[in-house]
């Protein structure tokens, strides 16, 4: 703030003179600490870097290992996202290791694709920190049960993870019967119409079909106050009583987080156009960022179904 300088007892011209000049420096000095700082509260507002997103994968049958790092490379190269992708290691299979996850502490949003996981608590702290840190997040397909620690566990816990993190049913089967109608069967997958004019939607067909088999996950979930956007329909159902389900929402967490999650990620869906869109989207959302105007094209992800595998 700049000073106001009061002149007394001017006699003479050169004083006059100095007077002035005096008043001149003190202001430019002023005005530039005032523009300095204006400059340094503008920058920590918009960072001026572009958001890291951070891609935690490693599930057992759907490749997220695979299907996650060509996404990744896709939103570096034409939407101006930074990206780190961290893996079960040494491979899908390994459940209790996944280095590396001390990256979600400089995350803007992480997305997980997990399955039945048994992590040791030195990796869980990096999860734990990140949910309660209230930053957006997101999950694929499997994340819904994420964790599998057995009964009496000190981490047993972490088994509701995808209740915690996304609203989904808390774990495999249990109370909440959380199933799918049969690996034979596809899904048919249609635009929630109360949800239409989601941005996350855009440019997403009405109706499309994908090769995951429908998670159930009604009645009791997504959890209270989840936007449901996308529906699905099972098609040669291993049940005659199969019921609709919804395979992707948007909710606010208990930790006040944005959320996105999808049941859907066969990595066969990965190839589906409407699908990739829905990503793409949903990972802007999440962000705070505005949708793309201008969608880069379909994307090559040939990832094909490995199942389970020693």
């Amino acid at each position: 703030m700049m000073k106001i300088i009061r002149l007394t007892n001017i006699k003479t011209p050169n004083a006059f003179i100095l007077s002035v000049l005096i008043i001149f420096v003190v202001a430019v000095i002023a005005g530039g600490c005032s523009s300095s700082s204006s400059s340094g509260n503008k920058s920590a507002a918009t960072n001026g870097k572009k958001p890291l997103v951070v891609f935690v994968a490693g599930d057992h049958e759907y490749s997220g290992e695979s299907t996650l790092p060509i996404l990744a490379a896709e939103l570096e190269k034409n939407y101006g996202i930074r990206t780190k992708v961290i893996k079960a290691y040494p491979n899908q299979n390994s459940e209790e290791n996944i280095p590396g996850l001390e990256a979600l502490r400089e995350a803007d949003l992480a997305v997980f694709f997990l399955r039945w996981r048994r992590l040791p608590e030195e990796q869980l702290v990096y999860i734990d920190e990140y949910l309660k840190s209230g930053k957006p997040v997101m999950g694929f397909r499997t994340s819904s049960h994420a964790f599998n620690y057995p009964k009496g566990h000190a981490l047993e816990a972490w088994n509701a993870f995808g209740e915690r993190a996304f609203g989904t049913p808390p774990g495999w089967g249990g109370a909440a019967r959380h199933t799918h109608y049969g690996h034979e069967s596809t899904t048919d997958v249609r635009i929630v119409p109360e949800a239409a004019k989601h941005p996350i939607l855009t440019g997403v067909n009405p109706e499309f079909h994908v090769s995951s088999w429908l998670y159930t996950v009604l009645p009791d979930f997504p959890k209270k106050g989840a936007e449901w956007l996308l529906m699905g329909k099972s098609v040669n159902p291993n049940s005659k009583n199969a019921v609709d389900q919804p395979v992707a929402w948007t909710w606010t967490n208990p930790a006040g987080a944005r959320v996105f999650f999808t049941t859907i990620g066969h990595p066969e869906d990965f190839q589906v156009e409407s699908f990739q869109r829905l990503v793409v989207n949903a990972i802007h959302w999440e962000l705070g960022k505005p949708v793309p105007k201008t969608w880069k094209g379909k994307m090559d992800i040939n990832v094909p179904y490995r199942g389970i595998v020693n």
